[in-house]
Formats: C-alpha cells, structure tokens, sequence
C-alpha cells in the first residue's frame, strides 16, 4: 500500500461540484495528464527561446541598431495590448480551443518564415510584421495556457504545478538561447526558425493528449472535452465584468495588486539596473553573468521547494514576508562591496521571490471562479508583460542621474509598498492553500 498527497474537503461539496477522479488524488508531479502539459508547455517555451535568437540574429544581418530594436520591441506591443482580450477568448470559447488554435497558428507561422528564410534575407518590414503577428498570437496563447492548471488538477495540487511551471520557464531559459545559437551556427536564420517551429509542432500532439476537468458548476454547458460553450453577450461586456470581478474580489484584487507593486518595483531594477550596477563596479560581462545566474539558480530553488513540499503553511504571510526580503535584497545589492556578495544577494532575491511568485498565482488560480480564470490570468500576466517594461526607461534614467545606489534602495522601497498591500488585506493575511492529506492507494 502507498500513500499520495491530495486535499480533502472540510465539509459537503458544494452542490454542482464535479466529483473527483482518481487522477486528483495523485500528486501532480506522478500525475500523466499533467506532465504531458508541462512537457508541452516546456516544448512550447524552449521554441519562443529559440524563436527570439532567430528574430534578433536575423534582424542584425540586415539593421542597424536601432532598426534591431524596432524589430526585438515589436512583438510586445501588440501582446501588451491585446494580452486582456486574450483572456476574454480563453473564458468565452474554452482554453484547448485557443491553446491548440493559437499554437498552431505559431507554429505554422514561424514553419513558413523559415522556408522564406531559407531562399532571400529578410527585410526589415518582414521581420517587424512577424513580430507584430506573433504578438498577436502569443496574447491568446499565454493567458489560456496559464488558465489551464485548474483544469487539470486538483486544487491542492495548484502550487506544485505553479512551482512545476516557473522550473519549466527556468529550463527554457537555460536551453532556449543556446539551441538556437547552434541552430544559427550550424544552418543560420532559417535553421533556427525551424527548430523553433518544430517544438511548437512537437508541442501539439501533447496538448491534445491532457484531458481538462470541467469548470464546477458548468457541466450543462460543456462538451465532452470539457470545455465550456461560448457565453452569451458582448466581448466587451465580458472584458468588463472580468475587470470588475478581479477589483471586487477580496483575494484576488489585493493579490494582483501586490504582483504589480513588486514588478513595477524590481523588475526594472533587476534588470536594466544590474547592467548599469556591473558597468559602475567594472565587474565585467562574467560578474554579470554570475548575478543573473545567482538570482536565476534562487528562483529555481523556489520554485522546486514548492514543487516538492506541495504546501506552504500560511500562504499569506509567508507571500509578505518573502516579498519583503526580495525587496531588502534588491535594495542593498548596489551597496555589496564585491561581485562575490552581490552574487550571494542575488541567490537571496531569487529564492525569495520565486516563493513569492509562486504563492501568489497559486492562491489567485485555487480561488478564482472557472468562469473568469482567462480573464483573471490574462490580468496576471499583463503585470508582467504590460506594466513591467514600463519601468525599464525610468529606472535608465534615473541610474544616469543619481547613481545605482539611490536607485536601487528606492526601487526596493517601492515595491515593499506591495507588503503593506498584502497585510492591510485581512483576505491575504488570512489566505491559505488546500490542505494535503495522505490518502491510501
């Protein structure tokens, strides 16, 4: 006899409920349904790693620089602003039809530019309008991938799945860029678009193969997949309910407000100003390898804590506290004497935030209604990728006027804004994941 983590209900199922499956007693990372997705979801983000080398590789052949940033910065626009009607579509016609669609859509896509590639050199206007169109496409596909988790496990199981993404993203970002070099190297531009659309081939097949549970108390209007019908009304309409119900919900309002808070605060910092902190200290490209690697070794870290433990005890709290030493951390790194310490505080920071991180979307997936999960995740994800960038030219700005250190300890101070967020909220105080309990095979 063996025993599985899964988490048992404190009284009666709520009436429309869906009974569970065997599959949701099993812990997510021995579950098949789930590693299918997270090896889909692996494929998928190694081919955007890959896809992007090939992108800024090509565009460098035939621009100057600024040409190259035109080309690099094209494709976030059109993800930034159309990243909310993404979720919209995810909740109106059902997350497998618009991860299976928009992924085919990439892969077909990047497929039919490396056969273009491989007969001229791409123009500049060809490279910008593929960006634009992978954009595009990539503002359906990230918010209904993200929305998937709660429907294809448990909601005990949603941080270890949380935690099983972010090590996924860690992977790619390890092995994306230097595929596609290889790829550059060996056969250029088109090779290397190729791969990438051969992942997003390879990606497919697996997602076709994970079964969705049906969103609870929507049986009636789902087909045998799972999946829901398309709602009534106005897409509009939908993109505003979906806003309100994210204000007006007392966990999930306070949650994304501390997202935003945090990478408003850090990302800029962690980012640009880390380039312009290794320039001041002479620390060279390889210190400034070490530090990334240090915050991305923390993160993975993190992220494989929650993967294993499953469970963190007082999710609210711990989310605060560990925000708040990711924000000291990112605030004293400019005033750490030598590269060896800076490394060491970087790990910190990483590690801290990944927990974070993790707890954050984990709680936001364990609460959020099926109903409005698209659009509660493309609002998630439109902290990131939306309001994050916004802070690159400020933080710039602000370095070439006042130095790193004033900088960075003021980066660090705003974003601790988002803990007293997180305590002054009695919901985020007083939040906690699904228990696990051992259950007998």
């Amino acid at each position: 006899m063996s025993a599985a983590e899964t988490a048992l209900p404190d009284g009666p199922a709520p009436e429309g409920a869906i009974p569970e499956s065997p599959a949701e007693h099993r812990p997510a990372h021995r579950d098949g349904n789930v590693l299918r997705w997270l090896a889909a979801y692996t494929a998928s983000l190694i081919g955007d790693s890959v896809y992007f080398v090939a992108l800024a590789w090509s565009a460098q052949k035939v621009a100057g620089p600024a040409e190259v940033g035109l080309v690099m910065a094209a494709g976030a626009f059109p993800r930034a602003v159309l990243m909310l009607g993404g979720g919209v579509a995810a909740d109106r016609f059902g997350v497998r039809r618009i991860v299976l669609g928009s992924d085919a859509v990439r892969c077909v896509l990047i497929l039919a530019v490396a056969a273009g590639v491989a007969v001229t050199a791409p123009a500049v206007w060809i490279l910008v309008a593929l960006a634009l169109v992978f954009g595009a496409v990539d503002a359906l596909f990230v918010p209904a991938v993200g929305a998937l988790p709660p429907r294809i496990t448990g909601p005990d199981q949603l941080a270890r799945v949380t935690g099983m993404r972010t090590l996924s993203m860690r992977v790619s970002q390890i092995s994306g860029p230097p595929l596609g070099g290889l790829a550059m190297g060996l056969g250029g531009a088109s090779a290397a678009f190729a791969v990438a659309g051969a992942l997003f081939a390879l990606s497919l097949p697996l997602l076709l193969t994970v079964r969705l549970r049906p969103p609870e108390g929507t049986s009636d209007a789902t087909d045998v997949r799972g999946e829901a019908a398309p709602a009534p009304g106005s897409a509009w309409q939908d993109l505003i309910d979906g806003l309100r119900y994210v204000r007006r919900h007392r966990l999930i309002g306070p949650l994304i407000a501390v997202l935003a808070i945090s990478e408003l605060g850090l990302t800029g910092t962690l980012n640009v100003g880390m380039v312009l902190l290794n320039g001041e200290r002479g620390w060279g490209p390889s210190g400034y390898g070490w530090i990334i690697s240090g915050f991305g070794a923390g993160a993975t870290i993190g992220a494989l804590l929650l993967t294993v433990a499953g469970r963190l005890p007082r999710a609210g709290p711990t989310l605060a506290g560990t925000l708040l030493a990711g924000c000291a951390g990112a605030a004293t790194i400019a005033l750490v004497p030598t590269l060896p310490f800076a490394v060491a505080v970087a790990l910190t920071v990483g590690l801290a935030m990944g927990i974070c991180g993790t707890l954050a979307n984990a709680l936001v997936q364990t609460v959020a209604d099926p109903a409005y999960l698209g659009r509660v995740t493309s609002v998630v994800m439109l902290t990131s990728v939306g309001l994050a960038p916004m802070s690159y030219p400020v933080v710039g700005a602000a370095i070439g006027a006042w130095g790193s250190a004033p900088v960075f300890i003021g980066c660090g101070v705003f974003g601790s804004l988002g803990v007293g967020v997180a305590l002054g909220s009695g919901a985020v105080r007083r939040a906690e994941l699904p228990r696990l309990r051992p259950v007998k095979a």
